[in-house]
């Protein structure tokens, strides 16, 4: 069966068109990525310009969806979506203008749908993996096992929403960092406490930032897998440092990161290092797979 997904982020929408075997295996067929991100003139209201933008993109996806016969479609939206006080509005004008349907879903929603997509696209764990896909309004943490999910859990700490409430300087100012990371140590408590209950050192990341790890940091040396990709995390700090220092114009000429990533790519970089450090992580696999995928399989 021929299905698509469309996934309405708060920084970029993702077009995916695949053929579903009755197994669940996927075969892509098209795939489209756009950034609009809706969330930057904040998130609590979309502001004009990303609104305009985020029904463009959807006007777009439904040629593309016509242009490859799809009828079974399913247009998910997330945090910037269910927080914006103009979110509902958002939805009738894309029902309106380009005949496409919006579901609003939960934080614990769009987890689980991340859990079943990663899993898809990853060995069968022995031990406890911690699973992270970094969003712009709500990052998602999961931690599960070969019995299955432990714990996962939505936070408002998305790199949109960290962007536009810490980093104000270029580059980035000490006193932005600290303040930052306190205010991960505050919201990430919650993580903190289910980490003791089921330690994991393996962290599985799903999308956005870890494409750019996964082109810089990839581990050549490791075993090929078709949709993941270990990374030689011996290079993190570096990276970390190079990025987090660099202005925004110095930013965009760093090989490996993407102009439209280079404003909000610090930020997720110092929750990237808070969580490697909170959770003792010494292993990290990027997954090609995420909500999208989830979605189908499902």
């Amino acid at each position: 069966m021929r299905q698509a997904v469309i996934d309405l982020g708060t920084n970029t929408f993702h077009l995916l068109i695949a053929d579903v075997s009755e197994d669940g295996r996927l075969t892509e067929v098209y795939r489209e990525r756009l950034f609009v991100k809706l969330a930057e003139e904040g998130i609590a209201t979309i502001g004009a310009a990303p609104f305009d933008r985020g029904i463009a993109a959807l006007i777009r996806y439904r040629k593309q969806l016509n242009i490859y016969d799809v009828e079974d479609l399913t247009a998910i939206g997330t945090a910037a979506l269910r927080t914006a006080s103009n979110g509902p509005e958002f939805v009738a004008t894309a029902l309106r203008e380009a005949k496409i349907p919006i579901q609003l879903i939960s934080g614990d929603e769009e987890a689980s749908l991340i859990t079943a997509g990663v899993l898809r696209a990853i060995t069968a764990p022995e031990d406890n993996i911690l699973i992270m896909d970094i969003g712009g309004g709500s990052t998602e943490y999961i931690i599960a096992g070969e019995a299955g999910v432990h714990w996962r859990q939505s936070f408002p700490i998305g790199v949109s929403v960290l962007f536009n409430e810490f980093h104000h300087s270029d580059p980035i100012t000490a006193a932005e960092t600290q303040e930052l990371e306190e205010h991960l140590r505050e919201q990430l408590k919650p993580l903190a406490t289910a980490l003791a209950s089921h330690p994991a050192y393996h962290l599985v990341g799903a999308a956005g930032t870890f494409d750019v790890l996964a082109d810089t940091l990839r581990d050549h040396n490791a075993p090929v897998h078709p949709t993941s990709h270990r990374l030689n995390l011996s290079g993190f700090p570096n990276l970390h440092q190079t990025i987090t220092s660099a202005t925004l114009a110095e930013r965009i000429a760093l090989p490996g990161v993407p102009k439209e990533r280079a404003d909000m790519i610090v930020v997720a970089m110092i929750l990237l290092r808070f969580t490697f450090q909170l959770a003792e992580i010494t292993r990290v696999t990027v997954s090609d797979y995420a909500m999208k995928e989830g979605v189908l399989v499902q």
